[in-house]
């Protein structure tokens, strides 16, 4: 049996559209092995399709048909600590799991540089899933259907603070609001913060942040679509957040702070709810530098 665990992961990063995404120490546990027939189940109680619709099962089987080869079924067990729906690469979490579980079952004849491209022409674009496989703070770009990229570390002085609504927030409902056209003015803005955001995490010149976190390509149209994000943004600097964006398409709100203030996060939480905010939950993390990991184990224990 092959045991994948796969980060969470935070794309667009503000002004990093479609372009920069982070891994982060939030996971899936992915079990998976051959099986004449689909047995799929959740060890958590966290609901998820136990059929051909399944994200884990059609990708891993999407791999056995690329390579040709015999396919009769898959067991597959899951632990879903990203939540659905919320901005945390939930959905290329489950994509890499299945495509890294199943290249690993048939003795890996795709090598990373392949399985990144074939996750970015499925998943549409590159932002969550080539960092929840390489890592750390991702920049990457796709040209004639392959994924350019480069991995950097996060500068240790820098973690993060998801801030999660209950409610959730399909990316399509979210892409579907962004115009299709936009100034130079808007493309340059992003363009310089986007670079700023990156050079800025891996230095640890965290003071730069809150400009490198602006963005004029869709967090203006978005932030309508999640209650209460303005508040939340408002809060996290009076607090003393370095920047805060939406992660992904939301619904989560992140925020980047000092890796010396552990107080952040309970008073946060505590100024959501004199704010009017309730049923958010805030979870501290760190940037992964390693990506998913694949292991040959006994069994799931379950």
């Amino acid at each position: 049996m092959i045991k994948v665990t796969v980060p969470a992961t935070s794309a667009n990063m503000g002004s990093g559209f479609d372009s920069l995404g982070l891994a982060l120490t939030m996971y899936n546990t992915i079990y998976i092995e051959e099986y004449d027939g689909i047995d799929i189940a959740s060890l958590d109680g966290v609901e998820i399709p136990t059929d051909e619709t399944n994200m884990v099962y059609s990708s891993a089987k999407r791999i056995y048909e690329i390579l040709n080869k015999p396919f009769k079924g898959l067991k597959i067990r899951q632990i879903n600590n990203i939540p659905m729906a919320r901005g945390l690469g939930s959905s290329s979490a489950c994509l890499i799991g299945g495509l890294l579980g199943a290249n690993a079952l048939l003795g890996n004849p795709l090598k990373r540089d392949e399985l990144i491209n074939l996750s970015a022409a499925i998943e549409g674009h590159p932002d969550n899933t080539t960092p929840a496989i390489l890592g750390g703070l991702v920049t990457c770009a796709i040209d004639s259907g392959k994924v350019y990229s480069v991995s950097v570390p996060v500068n240790h002085h820098a973690k993060f603070v998801a801030l999660i609504p209950s409610e959730t927030l399909k990316t399509s409902h979210a892409r579907s609001v962004l115009p299709n056209t936009v100034s130079r003015q808007d493309a340059v803005f992003n363009l310089s913060r986007s670079a700023l955001m990156t050079a800025s995490l891996f230095s640890g010149s965290l003071e730069n942040l809150k400009v490198a976190t602006s963005d004029m390509l869709h967090q203006p149209f978005r932030m309508g679509l999640i209650k209460g994000a303005d508040t939340a943004f408002r809060v996290a600097y009076e607090l003393g957040a370095y920047g805060v964006y939406i992660s992904g398409a939301g619904s989560t709100v992140m925020a980047i702070i000092d890796e010396k203030d552990n107080a952040f996060a309970k008073n946060i939480e505590l100024e959501l709810k004199k704010n009017g905010i309730f049923n958010w939950t805030v979870v501290e993390l760190l940037a992964d530098p390693v990506g998913a990991k694949v292991e040959i184990v006994n069994s799931t224990k379950e």
